[in-house]
């Protein structure tokens, strides 16, 4: 309690209620949720009013802003004005405008309700954040460690209710949330073989592989524990499990497993993680060479239960080898670009012996029980090199300093080549495997690492195929050797659809904010920023002039995409369904590529 009122100050609460205010009249404007009318031109700004409830009580929003690229806007936070019974007041409460728009946009009651539980839980994680903000300035964070500097990021960009943990409590959120920071132990339980498989890399075994994971005494006590039990060590797995999931999913979902010991628990191993943005992905902080653990955890966040499907977990070193004999195999990507590929190199998947067989089971009760184990950032690290999350690059401080100008400062660039390098060191790989090799991943901030060496973008490294890996669907011949086990697993997508990774994960969930923030700190204009990455993409085309019939394929620079939208899948289209499918983008008109009409008469 002495926390919660150190924390929820009225103060506190209202700057972090209007930031989230101005964030989502930002990115609803964006995915046309919400029309506000143009009242008055300004030399930088429009007044845009939004007019709500016609027909019954009047309420009219008032704010000024400024039309960007890719069709968005940069709102004034202390310009939002709100009219009600014919009084103009400040505005600050994003609650009470979802409930001024929920008819206006056509939001039903119970998918209004459930959002404003998510919102609230986002505030107050944004009010512990603001709390920590107000003691540090960025500077603190530049040589702050990978894992560590995850735990200073705020969330997603784009999604408003970035942090709503549904099945978190408070003291769930004091102890497991990646911004608090706290490490923790794993739980280990036995996993009989009838239900569980164990799939990993050819070069590594089971015995050999956890054992080194858990260290030998810890394996040793163990196998103890199972004969304890009375039950024969040969017929089980070692599996990590969270301990939020163990006694939030675990005990009620599986106590017949437990009972007839197909699942026996055995204690916790020594080693400290902290959990990352993801929540449920872990770092060993103990021995920073162990590999990064990922683990299902039941809770809701962002647009899906935060479970591990249990038909990519059994493919996920299936995946990694895939992956990475890509890389292997090609001079540019493995000798130029030197791309680090931490893949995901073993993994345990348990079944559940009664919604494995329930067709059309909710897809979170088929994604409780399971392990894939990363390999360690840390061990593909050459000497000076410093890793830092891509989401790092739009974390900005209490004084509005943002991290990547402290970084630009420190390395002495301009900020024009700086993001240059930074350009051409994301760029080239993902092009690469999208036009060669009809391959993409998921390139988003969190997706996304970094590797920097004194503080310029050095290299670039990739995780998370398992979730986030896609393939082409047209028959190129340098899709013939995806591994058969993959082919129902691996989506894949037509030509704009593939696209998509890289247009609407990075350009749009990311380089999007990059541009606003350089051009407001720095009055680094948009343009400038939007014609540096179309050069980018077109050096690289000029180095490759064989692959020209991929480049109008997989064509990047076209006039426009389907506009993928995030908030509005949440609150229009799907809502808080269960079904047994995850939910998707939706999508909802088209979104201008600013790499198709930027002017090459920009001055650079």
């Amino acid at each position: 309690m002495e926390k919660l009122q150190e924390i929820l100050q009225l103060e506190c609460w209202n700057e972090v209620s209007l930031k989230l205010l101005t964030k989502m009249i930002s990115e609803f404007m964006y995915e046309e949720i919400i029309h506000p009318t143009m009242i008055e031109e300004k030399a930088e700004r429009t007044v845009y009013q939004l007019l709500l409830n016609e027909g019954e009580e009047e309420v009219c929003y008032q704010f000024e802003g400024k039309k960007r690229l890719m069709d968005s806007y940069r709102i004034y936070p202390d310009t939002i004005r709100c009219k009600r019974n014919g009084e103009w007041k400040q505005a600050y409460n994003p609650l009470q405008f979802i409930l001024d728009i929920q008819k206006t946009v056509g939001m039903n009651p119970v998918t209004t309700g459930h959002l404003m539980k998510e919102y609230n839980n986002t505030l107050v994680a944004d009010a512990h954040i603001l709390k920590k903000k107000q003691t540090q300035c960025v500077e603190q964070l530049l040589d702050l460690d990978y894992g560590e500097l995850e735990g200073e990021m705020e969330g997603h960009p784009w999604i408003t209710y970035n942090k709503g943990r549904i099945g978190f409590d408070y003291q769930d959120y004091l102890s497991y949330a990646p911004e608090q920071k706290k490490k923790v132990k794993l739980f280990w339980v036995a996993v009989h073989k009838d239900y569980a498989t164990f799939h990993s890399v050819s070069e590594l075994d089971y015995e050999t592989f956890i054992e080194a994971e858990l260290g030998y005494e810890v394996f040793g006590y163990f196998i103890e524990q199972l004969r304890r039990a009375q039950v024969e060590p040969s017929a089980y797995f070692f599996l990590p499990v969270h301990e939020w999931q163990w006694s939030n999913s675990i005990i009620q979902y599986f106590p017949e497993d437990i009972a007839r010991k197909m699942i026996v628990p055995l204690g916790e191993g020594k080693d400290d993680y902290l959990p990352q943005q993801s929540i449920r992905t872990f770092v060993n902080t103990s021995d920073k060479n162990k590999h990064h653990v990922k683990l299902p955890m039941s809770i809701l966040n962002t647009l899906v239960y935060r479970g591990l499907p249990g038909e990519r977990t059994v493919v996920a070193p299936i995946i990694t080898n895939y992956i990475q004999n890509i890389r292997n195999q090609d001079s540019f990507l493995r000798d130029e670009c030197r791309m680090i590929l931490p893949g995901e190199v073993a993994s345990i998947n348990y079944e559940h012996p009664y919604y494995s067989k329930l067709a059309g089971a909710p897809y979170q009760y088929l994604e409780m029980l399971g392990s894939i184990w990363r390999e360690s950032i840390y061990s593909f690290l050459e000497e000076g090199e410093q890793p830092i999350t891509l989401a790092s690059l739009l974390y900005v401080d209490s004084a509005g300093k943002p991290y990547v100008a402290a970084l630009i400062e420190r390395s002495s660039l301009t900020v024009e080549k700086w993001i240059e390098k930074l350009f051409n060191i994301i760029l080239p790989p993902l092009l690469h495997y999208l036009y060669k090799y009809g391959t993409v991943f998921s390139p988003h901030g969190q997706n996304t690492v970094l590797v920097l060496k004194n503080d310029v973008p050095h290299r670039l490294a990739m995780k998370d195929f398992v979730d986030d890996v896609n393939v082409s669907e047209e028959p190129l011949p340098e899709l013939q050797c995806l591994p058969e086990e993959l082919k129902p697993v691996l989506r894949s997508e037509g030509a704009e659809g593939l696209c998509q990774f890289i247009f609407t994960g990075l350009f749009i969930c990311h380089f999007r904010y990059l541009s606003d923030i350089l051009d407001t700190y720095y009055n680094y204009e948009e343009e400038k920023f939007w014609l540096l990455l179309r050069e980018t993409i077109l050096q690289y085309q000029s180095r490759f002039p064989e692959l020209k019939e991929r480049f109008l394929l997989f064509d990047l620079l076209k006039p426009a995409y389907t506009k993928l939208c995030l908030n509005r899948n949440r609150m229009l289209d799907y809502g808080y369904e269960d079904d047994d499918d995850r939910p998707h983008a939706s999508e909802f008109g088209n979104v201008q590529n600013p790499l198709h009409f930027i002017s090459k008469k920009v001055n650079v």
